[in-house]
C-alpha cells in the first residue's frame, strides 16, 4: 500500500472526525439557542401580557373617569335644583295670587321632574359602568399578579440569557477551529444540507442510513465499507460514511 494512498485515507478519517465534531457542536448550539428563545419569550410573554392590560386599563379607566364626571355634573345639578326648588317653595308661600300661585307650583313641578331625569340618568350610568368598574378592579388584580412574577423572573432569566449568550459565543468561536479543518468544497455542502435537514450528517453500519432509515444502493455500502469515504445518501442527501458497530474495531 503506498503511503500516498495511506495519507489520502488519514486525510478522509480527519474530515469525518471534524464532520462529527463540527455536528456535535452545532447541535450544542442550536439547543442553546432554542433555550434563549425559550427565555426570551417567557419575558416577552410577561411583558406583553402587561401591555395589553395597560391598554385595556386605559381605555376602561377612561371610560369610568368619563362617567363619574357626567354623574358628578347630573348631582351638580341635582343640588342646584334641590336649592333652586327651596327658593320656589318660599315663592308659593308667598304668593298673594292665584296667577302666582299657580306659576310658583309649575316651577316646583317642573324642578321636581329634572331631578327625577338627573337621578335616572345617574342610575343609569352606574349601571352601565358597573360591569367596566368590575373589569378594571379584575385587571388590576392581573396587573399587579404579573408585575409581581416579572418582578421575580426577570433577574434570573436576564442571568440565563446573558449566560445562553456567553456559551453560544465560546462555542462558535471553537467552530471556526473545526471549519479549518475541512475542505471548503466539503464545507459548503455540509451548510447546504444542514440548512434544509437540520443534520447534515448520517452514518451507516448496516447498509442503512441512519437518518432516513432507507437502505443504501449495495454497491455504495461496499464501497463505504471497505475503505474510508464520504458520500452522501440517495434518499436524504445527508453526508453519509460508514460506522463501524460499536462491537467492531475497524483500522
Amino acid at each position: 500500500m503506498s503511503s500516498t494512498t495511506e495519507q489520502n485515507r488519514e486525510q478522509v478519517r480527519e474530515q469525518i472526525r471534524a464532520l462529527e465534531e463540527l455536528a456535535a457542536m452545532d447541535a450544542e448550539v442550536k439547543i442553546l439557542e432554542e433555550k434563549l428563545v425559550e427565555e426570551r419569550g417567557t419575558l416577552t410573554s410577561l411583558k406583553d401580557s402587561l401591555k395589553k392590560l395597560d391598554d385595556k386599563l386605559q381605555i376602561d379607566r377612561a371610560t369610568v373617569g368619563a362617567a363619574d364626571k357626567q354623574r358628578n355634573e347630573l348631582q351638580h345639578d341635582v343640588r342646584t335644583m334641590t336649592q333652586q326648588i327651596e327658593h320656589s317653595r318660599e315663592k308659593l308661600n308667598r304668593s298673594r295670587t292665584e296667577r302666582e300661585s299657580n306659576a310658583a307650583q309649575r316651577e316646583l313641578e317642573e324642578l321636581r321632574k329634572l331631578i327625577r331625569d338627573r337621578e335616572e340618568e345617574a342610575t343609569r350610568i352606574d349601571g352601565d359602568t358597573a360591569s367596566v368598574r368590575g373589569a378594571v378592579e379584575t385587571a388590576e388584580g392581573e396587573h399587579k399578579r404579573i408585575s409581581e412574577e416579572l418582578a421575580a423572573v426577570e433577574g434570573d432569566i436576564s442571568a440565563k440569557v446573558n449566560q445562553l449568550e456567553a456559551d453560544r459565543s465560546a462555542k462558535g468561536g471553537g467552530r471556526d477551529a473545526i471549519v479549518k479543518r475541512l475542505p471548503p468544497v466539503l464545507f459548503r455542502k455540509y451548510e447546504m444540507i444542514r440548512g434544509r435537514r437540520g443534520n447534515a450528517i448520517a452514518q451507516t453500519t448496516d447498509g442503512t442510513c441512519n437518518k432516513c432509515n432507507m437502505a443504501l444502493p449495495p454497491q455504495l455500502y461496499h464501497r463505504l465499507r471497505r475503505e474510508p469515504l464520504i458520500e452522501q445518501c440517495p434518499s436524504c442527501n445527508r453526508i453519509i460514511y460508514f460506522a463501524a458497530p460499536a462491537a467492531q474495531k475497524v483500522d
